[in-house]
């Protein structure tokens, strides 16, 4: 039985693989305990990934902000 590469199994958790290959994987998830593992924390990071949320920092932002402010055209009235 084949091991396959963590590209493979990406590739089949995202649904980007052939329909034999998908057959392939799955039976090797099964049977595999190294493949099961390995699928497993690919999995749990994936659903991770989904759920994570990322916000800047709060300097960064003002640094944004101030820089606007300092190349914004002024206004003559």
């Amino acid at each position: 039985m084949p091991i396959y590469t963590t590209e493979e199994l990406i590739q089949y958790l995202y649904r980007e693989t052939t329909a034999e290959k998908t057959r392939a994987i799955e039976q090797a998830i099964q049977s595999d305990w190294i493949v099961r593992e390995k699928f497993e924390a690919l999995k749990e990071s994936m659903e991770q990934l989904d759920t994570l949320t990322v916000s800047p920092r709060a300097q960064s932002v003002m640094a944004i902000l101030n820089y606007a402010k300092s190349t914004m055209p002024v206004e003559q009235s």
